[in-house]
């Protein structure tokens, strides 16, 4: 299947459960232009249908059903335990030549195209900023998706934030680990920050703001930088000052080593749920 590269602005999408990833494009689509009546949503929880309703102006509806036979895009936003049975309830309804693109975490591909009977598959693994537009999604295309295909998923996706594509499936675990679980390490981080902060005498809201400040300060300054993350620290480690006294204490206790242990650790999870959900 390759698609043409037209604008996502007047296209026909459909996206299977409509929590809070899939809130974040279909913000983003609005924003760009694109009707609301060309947006068809499946969601089973009156709650979330609510939502969508009262957010967008949508008219969800809570089972797969003729609504979806126009779709040229196919957004799965569910949860990878339920996505099996979702499949067997929109497959029937789903154009033949319809592009799918999965955000749920761990299913493979090869799962995906043997639920639905199709090859046009975009997986991706999105993170949590994208609600906010500063996402950084992986993706992963089928060799049956086209360049028109890939393009198209990137109008999509590019309200929400940045994306990268890889070549490699298996390497979206390591996609999982870095970026994808990559916000609640450094939610960690600015707990123990402002934690801390509060520790040595600092007011709460006083400390939060210090410790969000800085790592977005960090951030934007390291995007901006040609130098190395090590070459940063490096500059602003001088020897037998406050900020060496910190990171010496850091690295002794073994922080860095754990914190890479502790992403093997997602990437092996990533693995697993693919054997627990893919059927």
């Amino acid at each position: 299947m390759n698609p043409s590269p037209d604008t996502p602005l007047d296209l026909p999408l459909a996206f299977i459960g409509g929590g809070n990833m899939a809130s974040a494009l279909i913000g983003g689509l609005l924003r760009q232009g694109l009707p609301p009546d060309r947006i068809e949503v499946v969601e089973p929880f009156e709650p979330a249908r609510a939502a969508l309703q009262q957010d967008f102006g949508l008219a969800p509806q809570p089972a797969a059903g003729p609504q979806l036979a126009h779709a040229r895009l196919v957004v799965w936003a569910v949860k990878p335990q339920t996505f099996a049975a979702a499949a067997a309830q929109v497959r029937p309804h789903a154009p033949a030549d319809a592009l799918h693109l999965s955000v749920a975490a761990g299913i493979t591909t090869d799962s995906i195209a043997r639920w639905l009977g199709s090859q046009a598959i975009v997986r991706a693994m999105p993170n949590t900023p994208a609600l906010v537009g500063q996402g950084m999604t992986g993706l992963f295309a089928r060799a049956e998706v086209g360049e028109a295909g890939r393009e198209l998923v990137e109008q999509v996706l590019r309200p929400t934030g940045q994306t990268l594509w890889v070549e490699r499936e298996e390497l979206l675990d390591a996609v999982t680990a870095l970026s994808g679980s990559g916000p609640a390490y450094v939610f960690l981080f600015l707990e123990a920050m402002a934690r801390a902060g509060v520790e040595m005498g600092l007011e709460p809201t006083d400390a939060q703001q210090l410790a969000i400040a800085t790592f977005q300060g960090a951030a934007a300054l390291a995007a901006r930088s040609d130098d190395a993350p090590q070459l940063l620290r490096q500059r602003v480690t001088s020897p037998g000052g406050t900020t060496h006294a910190a990171i010496t204490h850091l690295q002794e206790a073994g922080v860095p080593e754990h914190f890479i242990a502790a992403m093997h650790a997602a990437q092996r999870r990533a693995r697993e749920l693919a054997t627990e959900f893919g059927g």
